[in-house]
């Protein structure tokens, strides 16, 4: 099995001075591949360029692999970060499970990958801040100050003006389930619910788009935030060979600051209305659902369960609808205070997968997505975020996502199956959760060609 390594070892050398912001496109077209990108309601928005350190992992016990080679790397530091948004931090994904990323479009894509950044722009609330990380027996503190004045220059003669290209429209799609075999799939998964072998599944379907014009990075990053300024938005280029993963998600799997914890249980979808007196009546009607409000309480309740071996306390709010663009979820926000210091790599590993995405019982629930899906799901549906010095940390669910190369998209989706599902209902409500990511791909003229419709 492969262990965790890292391309580079302590010590950690990281240099930040405040710079003038500038706009965020142009300087992510300016900083040099793989770029990483993380953005959060109550976080900064940072942008990466390079990697001043890399770590992978794989199989069954990647989040202790990646724990420890993240331990070593901030194990001793010059660290002068100017804010704390601007500390060393590293940012990353895992796979859903091991094996997870066999197929396409995974390749470029390890179980487990976190980088620190070369290069960082974090634009915070009390300014945009530039650091410059490096790692390693080389790393030295007047390379660093010398590259940070570089990046300065760089930034500088970025071209604010620049206009943002357009959506690259989509010249075809095509489905990797078709409507028949996703009926079949859905109607097999109700019928082991009814027999009491599962109590619920997520099962997910995966879209190609061939782009008809080349995919704009900065561009589509630009307009999720616009359109989902609540949501957590990601953005990973494995490499600098032209494969991104990336989405806008409304589900927060977990963060850890000191010893309190917040997460949530985000489980029941609706449409929106397009009036407010139909998305009124939308929300109310969510909320009184029995299959969506039975859907939500088997994960709010295994949040809770999941928490308990780490928590001296545990409290949920009220369940509540919350609103995005497209679609509309019962939303539990859950807070906990730890009994102990913890790692939150303890906690993403104890949590993932929720119920959300993954099913209850776990083990049979994911025999059941192994049977059904014919593709690999990848990073789709699993833990991304970014991990401190201190083993504070945050992490998302990688759902709302897609892997891009420069002319070809694949979009994911998934819904919670029970036993009173619907296989048309949960049809609709995958095309809902394709929004997202289809409309930052496709042009106003398209007329998308789809097979298997």
């Amino acid at each position: 099995m492969k262990r965790a390594r890292s391309t580079s070892a302590p010590p950690l050398v990281s240099r930040t001075t405040e710079v003038d912001a500038p706009p965020f496109a142009a300087a992510f077209d300016a900083l040099a591949a793989p770029r990483t990108t993380w953005s959060a309601p109550d976080d900064a928005l940072v942008l990466g360029s390079g990697a001043a350190a890399t770590l992978t992992a794989s199989g069954p016990d990647r989040f202790a692999d990646i724990r420890s080679a993240a331990a070593d790397l901030f194990d001793s530091g010059d660290v002068h970060a100017g804010t704390e948004a601007a500390r060393p931090r590293i940012f990353g994904g895992f796979a859903f499970h091991a094996g997870a990323c066999d197929g396409d479009p995974w390749g470029p894509f390890p179980e487990a990958r976190f980088v620190l950044p070369r290069v960082q722009l974090t634009f915070a609330d009390n300014g945009t801040w530039l650091t410059v990380n490096a790692a390693g027996p080389d790393a030295a503190v007047d390379a660093v100050e010398d590259r940070l004045a570089d990046e300065i220059g760089r930034l500088d003669a970025v071209d604010a003006d620049a206009a943002d290209p357009p959506r690259p429209g989509i010249a075809q799609t095509r489905r990797t389930t078709s409507r028949e075999a996703w009926r079949e799939s859905v109607e097999a998964a109700v019928a082991r619910i009814r027999g009491a072998d599962l109590q619920k599944v997520v099962l997910a379907q995966a879209l190609e788009a061939d782009l008809s014009n080349d995919f704009p990075r900065a561009a589509t990053l630009k307009r999720l935030a616009e359109k989902y300024p609540d949501c957590h938005r990601y953005f990973f280029e494995p490499d600098a060979g032209g494969s991104a993963f990336f989405g806008a998600t409304p589900e927060r799997l977990v963060s850890l600051r000191g010893r309190t914890v917040e997460t949530d249980a985000l489980a029941g979808t609706t449409g929106r209305g397009e009036t407010p007196e139909e998305d009124e009546w939308l929300a109310r009607e969510l909320l009184d659902d029995a299959k969506n409000v039975h859907e939500h309480e088997l994960v709010a309740n295994t949040v809770r369960e999941q928490l308990e071996p780490f928590a001296a306390s545990i409290a949920a709010d009220e369940r509540r609808v919350r609103r995005l663009a497209t679609v509309q979820h019962l939303h539990t926000p859950i807070t906990a205070e730890l009994r102990d210091d913890r790692h939150v790599l303890d906690l993403v590993e104890a949590l993932h997968p929720t119920p959300a995405v993954g099913g209850l019982p776990p083990d049979r629930a994911l025999e059941t997505i192994h049977e059904t899906e014919p593709f690999d799901r990848g990073w789709y549906a699993a833990p991304v975020g970014w991990i401190d010095a201190a083993g504070n940390g945050a992490f998302a669910v990688a759902i709302r996502s897609a892997v891009a190369t420069p002319r070809r998209a694949t979009l994911f989706a998934g819904v919670g199956l029970v036993a009173d599902s619907d296989p048309d209902r949960e049809w609709d409500e995958i095309q809902l959760k394709y929004r997202p990511i289809l409309d930052e791909l496709e042009a106003e003229d398209d007329a998308t060609v789809s097979s298997d419709d």
